[in-house]
């Protein structure tokens, strides 16, 4: 082969070579993944760990996005903010999508939405309500509701800024606690998108410049590896003992079985089962911020139920009780919104079983107290035997297989029947029986 015809073929080599990567640019590189997680509770502390960590997982693996399926009714201003500012420190780019049709970003999902480096929404969606209210400490006044408001409203208006959505809606929204549905958060722009779908949304965005605290990027997810990631076994038992409702229960089962254990000792097992309760319904109360004047009326009510065992008050102190149970289930979570509300489908039945396990315990223990002794001394008296001697004054009984020395104030004759009145010693007093 001449030199000529060797450079002919490696240059036509070199030129098909140049083609196939035209061709196909993206052979030999890795399609991008996005992780996706679901967020449809209420925003408490565990959810808002359940996302850092999950930014944080999403830059270990170097996902191209964190897309978030958002559904909540609102929560927790404190696990709000710490969101907030884990989503707006992210190295990777998060999406808050909310999804499906029939969801909703109210309250502190609003303010999460506009954080988002993407905010995006179905069909049949809506975000706002994000007016704040206060928890656990009564009704403030009106000086401290216009300090918390405007702190708020602040807060919402300067996320709009720096994500370049719009501050006069958020402010709205906080305010006077606005809504709207997905095609009018896209038009006044609170939002970037409104999809169909995932696939719709993540092909809408291929492409997008995002602005993030590592620097500027360009969002790539055409024709990416959907990552569906599950809550872990840690996070699933914190958010559910974090609902409102299951904190409610657990404390109820806590003192229940605490009850039960202390008025029956030895039994263990209520007292196991109490105690956990206690101190997960504990826990879960703490981050809710509950109203302590609830919770201490629960308790007053236990008090209540205990004190019927001990004091004979003909039913007064159980009535008092089952008052104090309802009004602290009902003061419980001092929040008008009833995602951080006991629902009246839990707590019609709770305070119903509740009140009767009690009241059942105390009917028993107060007809175990009421009961004749079957043992002992006083368990003798009113027995019926027969005569086995003539009684002047002193003879002998034949009492439930038993023979017994016995005295009569009245003579009885042999063979008749008789009755224990009084033990001495071991000596019965007893009577005949005159049929």
């Amino acid at each position: 082969m001449t030199r000529s015809t060797r450079m002919s073929v490696t240059l036509a080599t070199t030129l098909f070579a140049v083609s196939l990567l035209l061709v196909f640019p993206l052979s030999g590189q890795a399609a991008p993944v996005i992780d996706v997680i679901t967020v449809d509770a209420v925003i408490t502390p565990p959810i808002a760990s359940y996302i850092e960590s999950s930014i944080s997982e999403a830059k270990a693996s170097n996902a191209a996005a964190l897309v978030i399926l958002l559904d909540t009714p609102g929560g927790l201003d404190l696990a709000m903010r710490d969101i907030v500012k884990a989503i707006m420190a992210s190295p990777v780019p998060v999406v808050v999508y909310v999804s499906p049709s029939g969801a909703r970003a109210a309250s502190a999902g609003a303010v999460i939405s506009i954080a988002a480096h993407v905010a995006a929404m179905a069909p049949g969606t809506n975000i706002g309500a994000a007016h704040p209210v206060s928890i656990g400490a009564g009704k403030p006044d009106e000086t401290m509701s216009r300090k918390v408001e405007n702190d708020a409203a602040a807060y919402g208006i300067s996320i709009a800024r720096q994500t370049g959505r719009n501050a006069q809606w958020i402010e709205r929204a906080i305010r006077k606690s606005e809504s709207i549905p997905a095609d009018e958060a896209l038009k006044v722009g609170a939002i970037d998108y409104v999809a169909d779908d995932l696939e719709s949304l993540l092909a809408q965005i291929d492409g997008k410049h995002l602005k993030l605290s590592k620097g500027e990027i360009v969002l790539h997810t055409k024709n990416a590896t959907i990552n569906y990631k599950k809550m872990g076994a840690r996070a699933r038992v914190l958010k559910t003992i974090t609902d409102p409702n299951i904190a409610y229960i657990l404390l109820l089962v806590g003192l229940a079985g605490l009850y039960f254990e202390f008025s029956t000792p030895g039994v263990i097992i209520p007292g196991v089962v109490g105690g956990i309760s206690l101190i997960l319904a504990f826990f879960a109360l703490q981050t809710l911020s509950v109203n302590f004047a609830g919770v201490l009326l629960i308790f007053l009510a236990v008090i209540f139920f205990v004190a019927e065992v001990l004091v004979v008050s003909h039913g007064a102190l159980t009535i008092g009780g089952i008052i104090s149970l309802v009004l602290g289930s009902l003061m419980l979570y001092d929040y008008p919104d009833a995602s951080i509300r006991i629902s009246l489908s839990v707590l019609i039945p709770t305070v119903t079983v509740i009140s009767i396990f009690f009241v059942t315990i105390i009917f028993l223990a107060v007809k175990a107290q009421r009961r004749k002794p079957r043992t002992g001394s006083e368990g003798m008296i009113g027995m019926t035997g027969i005569a086995l001697t003539a009684i002047a004054k002193t003879g002998r009984v034949l009492i439930q297989g038993e023979y017994w020395n016995a005295e009569s104030a009245l003579p009885i004759e042999e063979g008749k029947p008789v009755r224990v009145v009084a033990l001495r010693g071991l000596v019965l007093t007893v009577e005949e029986i005159n049929e």
